[in-house]
Order: structure tokens, then sequence, then C-alpha cells
């Protein structure tokens, strides 16, 4: 028995939503994971007699394919889908049997007129949390498009099939046999990648809004939320909805939540987003602002957006180290999402870069999985708390360098080791190891707006108490600006203070 009692009971209730028949054809050896494979498609098919099963040969076994009676829908698991991917797979259950994906009609109508063939491969991580929203949107393309098919491939059952592609982090994607794409990509960041996003004069065309919300993360979804409370024009313009708390796996400090994931946040917040009537753009990048008579914001596609007033919320992305070898082998051994990668450096040496919470937390969580972890920490002293250093000295497969800098990321074609100097001495010292995690802080998404808005020497943008920049009708919320604490609950509140303060700004102007 593959699924608890608990997971059963749910999964029934999705399974009462199936429309049509499903046939799950199931390519099996007399490996361990072909048996469990077996085990949970015929626990599916007992539990609804929408799900029939029929044994055959697939390109890789052990994996099944999910198809309509006489069709094949193009959707395929090599692996087993639990763990996160356990609602990839009941989705693509209920949008096989014509369940009606939950995608915008402009968004289905672009996936449709995609002509030419396209096989996508995934390689994902059961334990990845940024890996479903990759599998569910080629699973929904692949629904909608007889020309697209899509096979998730659980890199743990396949491991030297990853071993050959030097496959380093997930989730990873081919085209066609070609490499696509890695890391977390939306919906509509695939389109736009395939050529199918929405047409900049489409955008340019849109009538003028009240408040313009660049930046869809907490801050973002908070601010357009607030202003369109108060019966105004409002739209939000993002390279993609959630930000970086997408990347974020447990947030134990919400308050009134005592535990939540990213991913479910986020998907709340949009929840919340569309019940004003918010119009969101993505996944679309601002790269130039101008106060005219009307607030012109700029996209990367040409497009140009304007507005009364605007609250930048761009948020920040993780700090590059900046040292040979860091861009050369990002992907290839270089990560910076240890829950997402960690499994692929199992058995393995490897080091994480900082020695901050998220450094510690890194090096704690994947020494339960790499064979050695090696903290380097720039100061004569690590940074995190009390806690969370007493658990990292108690682990027996983790040491820590303090006061030393990283020099160096070595390798060919990905990293065989790592140099660094002792800061105390000068002296040089090399590691061999075959990852590295970078986890050094925060560096603000401004560099689009230093020659516009007043920044700080980090380039985090100064605010008054009200959400203000030094340009009227120009507000900012987040982890852009020069708040105290980068904190998701701290973000809200400021992008409910812009919301209020750029809703004043009109009402005064």
């Amino acid at each position: 028995m593959m699924l608890d009692a608990d997971i059963k009971a749910q999964l029934a209730q999705y399974l009462q939503l199936m429309e049509g028949d499903v046939l799950l054809k199931v390519s099996a050896g007399s490996d361990d994971v072909s048996r469990d494979m077996l085990a949970l498609v015929d626990e599916l098919a007992a539990m609804s007699s929408h799900i029939k099963v029929e044994k055959t040969s697939l390109e890789r076994t052990p994996s099944f394919s999910v198809n309509r009676i006489g069709e094949d829908t193009g959707v395929t698991f090599a692996g087993i889908p639990l763990g996160h991917e356990f609602t990839s797979l009941v989705l693509a259950l209920l949008q096989v049997s014509g369940r009606a994906p939950k995608v915008d009609q402009q968004v289905i109508d672009q996936i449709k007129n995609i002509k030419g063939e396209y096989h996508f491969e995934s390689y994902i991580s059961l334990s990845c949390h940024n890996c479903p929203d990759v599998v569910q949107a080629l699973n929904v393309m692949s629904v909608l498009n007889p020309g697209i098919s899509h096979t998730m491939i659980d890199g743990a059952a396949f491991k030297d099939e990853v071993e050959s592609k030097e496959i380093m982090a997930v989730p990873t994607v081919f085209l066609n046999g070609e490499f696509f794409g890695s890391g977390r990509m939306t919906l509509e960041e695939i389109l736009a990648k395939l050529g199918s996003g929405p047409d900049a004069s489409e955008l340019s065309n849109k009538d003028p809004f009240d408040v313009l919300v660049v930046g869809g993360g907490p801050s973002g979804a908070s601010a357009a939320i607030y202003a369109a409370r108060k019966g105004i024009r409002t739209g939000i313009v993002a390279e993609r909805f959630g930000g970086q708390v997408m990347d974020t796996l447990g947030i134990e400090n919400f308050i009134s939540v005592k535990y939540t994931e990213g991913p479910k946040l986020v998907a709340s917040l949009e929840e919340h987003v569309k019940e004003y009537g918010i119009d969101v753009m993505t996944p679309q990048r601002a790269k130039r602002l101008e106060k005219k008579d009307l607030i012109e914001v700029e996209l990367e596609n040409g497009a140009v957006l304007k507005s009364k007033a605007v609250i930048i919320s761009t948020g920040a992305r993780w700090r590059n180290l900046g040292v040979p070898g860091e861009a050369e082998f990002k992907n290839k051994g270089v990560a910076y999402c240890p829950h997402c990668d960690g499994p692929l450096f199992e058995g393995k040496h490897v080091a994480v870069i900082g020695g901050g919470n998220s450094g510690v937390e890194a090096a704690i969580d994947l020494a339960g999985i790499v064979k050695h972890v090696t903290v380097l920490e720039f100061m004569p002293e690590l940074k995190a708390d009390a806690v969370l250093q007493e658990r990292l000295y108690s682990l027996p497969n983790v040491t820590v360098l303090k006061n030393v800098q990283t020099k160096e990321i070595t390798g060919t074609d990905k990293v065989n080791g790592i140099t660094y100097i002792d800061r105390a001495t000068e002296e040089e010292h090399h590691i061999e190891l075959q990852g590295v995690f970078v986890q050094i802080g925060l560096v603000p998404n401004t560099d689009w707006l230093r020659d516009t808005v007043e920044c700080n020497r980090f380039g985090e943008i100064i605010v008054d108490k009200h959400g203000a920049t030094s340009v009227p009708g120009v507000f900012a919320a987040g982890d852009c600006t020069d708040s105290a604490y980068k904190q998701i609950i701290i973000s809200m509140g400021s992008g409910a203070t812009a919301g209020l303060g750029a809703f004043d700004y009109l009402i005064r102007n």
C-alpha cells in the first residue's frame, strides 16, 4: 500500500471530479521502484471506475502514461510521482479525464495555437518544491495541444541518465533532446521562451492605470489589494507572481499561521488578488520608469504601461559571490536552493558559503543527504542564531571554516573543488568537492531605477513613512526598499502602506 489513509480519503474526493475514463499505460520491470509504481497504479484503479490500467512498454522503465481512451495524451511519469509531485499526478488524472485546467482563456488559446512537435522532458526531485510548477505547466500544455508531450523524470529513479546528462540542478527541462531551461518556470514563462507570449502592442494599448504595481511578491500583492479595495483601476506587472517566496520552503514566522510553505502562500495571495479583478501581467520585466503627465513604465519587450501612480515592489535576489567559476558552473555544481538541488548531491562532498541563518539551515539540511558539508564564513564568527549553530556543531559530517574568503570555484565541465584564503594567515587552501551552495544574502532588484529614484549605497530605495520615494507619485515597498528587516510579514505591511499612500496621493493630486 503506497498511500496512507488520510491521503486516500482526500484523493477519493478529488477522483470524484473526474469527467471521463483514463487509461494508465504502465511500463514496469522487477525492480523495487517498479513494484512500488505498480502498487500505486493499482490503488488508483481500485479507487475509481474511471481509471483503467494496461501493461505496455514505454521509453523508460519504470514509468506510466496518463491517456484518454484510444488517444495518447502525451503525459508520462517516469518514476513515482509522490512527495511534492503527488499534486501533479492528481491534476493530470483530472485534466486528462476532461476537467478543464484552471488557466486563463488567453493562455489556453496561446497553447492551442502552438504549431509543431514539442517533446519536453523535466528532470525533478520529489523533495523539490519548485518542480511541480514546471511539471504541471508542461502537463497542461500536453493535454491542450496534441503536438506537445511531456515526461516527468524522477532523478532518484534514473540516476544513470541524470549523471550522463550532467544534471546538477532541478528542475531541468529538455525540449526535443536539447537543454531548454533550469529552475522554476511558470506556464507563462515557458510560453514566452517558445515565442508565444503576449504581444507588446497588446500591453501598450491598455488604458492608463490609477495604480500600477511593479513586482508580484507579498508586498506587491498587498499593495495591489489595498489599492483595488479603493475602487480604482489597479494592475500588477511582474516577472513572475510570488517573487522569491516561490523559492521558500518552510515559513514558521507568518503570524497566526504556525507553518506554511512558499508556493502555498503564493497561491493564496494570487487567489486573493484575483478577487479584486486586478490586471496581472506576467512574465514581464520592467526596464525604465519615467514621470511625464502620467508615469510610464517601459518593459523589456518594448511595451509601455502608463499610470497615475506607481508602486515599486521588485524585491531582491540571491547575492552572487562574484568569484571565478561561479557563473561558469551555475547548475553544474553551483546551486542556490538546498531543498531543490540537495538530493542530486547524495553521497557527495559539498560546501555552503555563508554562516547566517540561511547558510547554516542549508548546511543542516544538506548534512542529512550528502557525505560531508564544509561551511565557509567570511567573518570570524557565524552570524546564525545560537540554536542553529548548536545543531550545526552537533553534526558529525560538517566542518566549519571561519574567517575565510572564497577565492575560486574550480572545475572542468562541472565543479570539482573550491579555493579559499585563510584571512588570518593569508594562506591559500583547496578542497576537493562536487557542489557549492551560495547563501550570502540578498541584493535589491533596483538596477533599472538607480538614476530615477533615490537609493542608498546598498541600492535600496529610500522611502518615507507613507512608502513614497523621491519621485512624486512613485512609491515603493518590500525588500527593494531601505526597510530595516526583510521578512514576508513586514513586506506585506509595507505594501499596504504604499497602497494607501498611493491612494492618498491620487485624491490630493
